[in-house]
């Protein structure tokens, strides 16, 4: 097979995984330990966490060794952390602690898997950049579909059989990249001066960054879906499902698959539709649509129209991700693209605990229908100001990367 058949599988295997866990970590915090609000967003952040430390570390990691090496590193890790879990289960020692390990362990793993698999794409794209996003993207969240409606069956079969199907998954994954070939100047062995050359490299990383203002305004922008997004749908919404709707893994299965139907939607008519090229302005306007729907879910409905609700608010973060993340692939240098993605996702991952932790108390304090209604307004703030104030509302991509490296007029 050739590398990008690889790269798919391995896509493919991350996010099936990904998908049993983003239920099956809810389910156990908020509904078999039955935590306060507080402490679900303290386990949260403990996943999330590592993504402030390690995700730059990891792209520099990636461009260094090849990403490729990383991946297969990040999958065995992973694979640990479901054994582990389900072990202690099996042995009737599962409580809030152990969850709290499985979640930084976890957070480490991704912190490496995610800049190495993003650092990939332009290795295996055969120069259709947007083009391979956009179908790694399908295969992403129509992958992890099925692993959230497989773990809607957790109340049945109880966490040990889903944590074991995860460490199944993941393992299957070092397996495809174990396989992957690619091409051989990615591959550099380790030297005397790997931590200096890490610092140098993440440093670098960092001008290229702030000297493209578009890739800059996608950086800052996406702090704000961390705190504001993705503190929501993994704080709030489980809340409300366990408070307001009286729900159980199933529910909580329901509402994550119609989110990530609609970004597969979305994304399956980008492919059809082909190349956009105003980036950012498709990410604006999909963000700004995108608090709308978060907002109206905290808003008492039914719950069949909340489960409609976050298909909409799907399609609406089908746009606003696949763009973002054309623009940095697009904007970055060849030799720096793992550490510029690496930037992307920890302008994302990293503001995740301070998501976690907001929301918490923001249903602490009020209810998970207000926290949800808050967190929209805030980030439909952020949204409307870097309309007004920043210039990446008129890049083209057809004026070519000059322009989106030059200061937007």
């Amino acid at each position: 097979m050739k590398p990008i058949h690889y790269f798919f599988l391995g896509t493919g295997s991350w996010f099936l995984a990904y998908g049993l866990q983003s239920v099956i970590f809810a389910w156990l915090v908020t509904m078999v330990l039955n935590e306060s609000a507080a402490m679900v967003g303290v386990a949260q952040m403990a996943f999330l966490a590592p993504a402030m430390f390690l995700m730059l570390l990891g792209g520099s990691l990636a461009d260094h060794f090849g990403g490729r090496r990383l991946a297969l590193a990040g999958h065995a890790l992973a694979a640990f952390a479901p054994l582990f879990l389900c072990i202690a289960t099996l042995l009737g020692d599962l409580s809030y602690s152990l969850v709290i390990v499985f979640a930084v362990i976890m957070g480490c793993a991704q912190s490496l898997v995610t800049p190495a698999r993003d650092g990939l794409v332009a290795v295996v794209a055969g120069g259709r950049i947007q083009r391979v996003v956009v179908q790694a993207s399908m295969i992403q969240f129509g992958i992890q579909m099925c692993g959230l409606l497989i773990a809607s069956k957790a109340d049945q079969v109880g966490a040990s059989v889903m944590l074991f199907l995860q460490f199944s998954i993941l393992a299957a994954g070092c397996v495809t990249y174990y396989l992957m070939k690619v091409e051989r100047h990615e591959r550099r062995e380790v030297d005397a001066h790997i931590f200096r050359h890490m610092a140098v490299s993440i440093y670098e990383g960092f001008l290229t960054v702030r000297a493209s203002p578009s890739m800059r305004i996608v950086v800052a922008q996406n702090c704000a879906v961390g705190i504001f997004f993705m503190g929501s749908y993994i704080v709030s919404m489980p809340l409300l499902i366990r408070d307001i709707y009286a729900g159980s893994s199933a529910e909580l299965s329901y509402i994550n698959t119609a989110n990530a139907f609609g970004l597969v939607i979305t994304i399956f008519i980008l492919l059809r539709l082909g190349d956009v090229y105003r980036q950012g302005r498709a990410m604006l306007i999909a963000h700004g649509l995108g608090c709308l729907f978060l907002g109206s879910m905290g808003m008492g409905f039914s719950f069949e129209m909340v489960v409609g609700l976050a298909f909409c608010w799907g399609l609406c973060g089908g746009i606003g991700m696949t763009m973002s993340r054309t623009i940095m692939q697009e904007g970055a240098p060849p030799d720096q693209r793992a550490r510029m993605m690496a930037f992307y996702s920890f302008s994302f991952m990293g503001a995740g605990p301070v998501g976690a932790l907001f929301n918490g108390f923001l249903v602490d304090w009020f209810d998970p229908g207000t926290a949800l209604m808050i967190s929209s307004g805030l980030m439909l703030v952020s949204v409307t100001t870097i309309r007004l104030t920043a210039g990446l509302w008129h890049v083209d991509s057809r004026d070519g990367p000059a322009e989106v490296l030059s200061e937007v007029r």
